[in-house]
């Protein structure tokens, strides 16, 4: 029997990363996508059995053009995470036109469409998951969020529609929301006062995402939030 399939959209050095090589120590074929293959190249290259592949989530040509070829390469996808996301701040009256349509497009029309090349072959085998990285942005629009928060609610609406038509269908589709900061250089670098609890572990939130594609279908989970034991909520 093959090795199961896991595309990773939106990999870079933080969460894509660390969710790739969780699931590749767990014995997948791991597609990494990206927009750019410098990094996702090299990490492939650490990784048994990975491939990276160019995708721009924005433009539905080329999102049908990464997963088939993740399907010539790898085979049918057993497990999707869409970790792809773009954050503009700002006001109503700071954002604009093009800075909120961009977000929208990549964190829920990109959804939309690298689910959509998935669906088919779970539904055919009656199996599959699912997994939306999401933000608490989704639940409450904040003065700075104009942009961000509509596109992670519209994330998250789709992410809830997904799961009512496909649970039954035995495809196990879920959102983790992280509240927190992501623990990187570039964030350690700009927050050098916060220590070592202020910030969200790449490692936990792979090791979260793992957690839902391996639930028993009698107690799956739709949301699960992961926020630092500081964090105020």
């Amino acid at each position: 029997m093959s090795n199961p399939v896991c595309v990773v959209v939106g990999v870079g050095p933080g969460n894509g990363a660390a969710i790739a090589r969780r699931f590749s120590e767990a014995g997948y074929k791991v597609a990494l996508l990206a927009r750019n293959l410098d990094f996702t190249s090299a990490l492939a290259g650490q990784l048994d059995g990975a491939i990276a592949v160019a995708c721009d989530v924005t433009s539905e040509a080329r999102v049908k053009a990464a997963f088939s070829q993740v399907r010539n390469q790898l085979g049918d996808v057993s497990v999707l995470v869409y970790n792809a996301g773009a954050g503009s701040w700002g006001t109503i009256e700071e954002i604009t036109a093009t800075a909120f349509e961009d977000n929208w497009k990549v964190n829920a029309l990109g959804s939309f469409l690298a689910a959509q090349q998935v669906i088919p072959s779970m539904k055919k085998s009656g199996a599959g998951s699912i997994v939306f990285i999401g933000a608490t942005a989704s639940r409450r629009g904040a003065a700075r969020t104009a942009a961000f928060a509509p596109a992670k609610a519209a994330q998250r609406a789709l992410a809830e529609s997904m799961a009512r038509h496909l649970w039954p269908l035995g495809i196990h589709v879920s959102l983790l929301v992280i509240d927190g900061v992501v623990d990187l250089p570039s964030t350690r670098e700009r927050m050098p006062d916060k220590d070592e609890g202020f910030f969200v572990k790449p490692s936990e939130i792979a090791a979260l995402a793992y957690h839902l594609c391996t639930q028993d279908r009698s107690a799956w989970s739709f949301e699960v939030e992961a926020r630092p034991f500081g964090e105020k909520w």
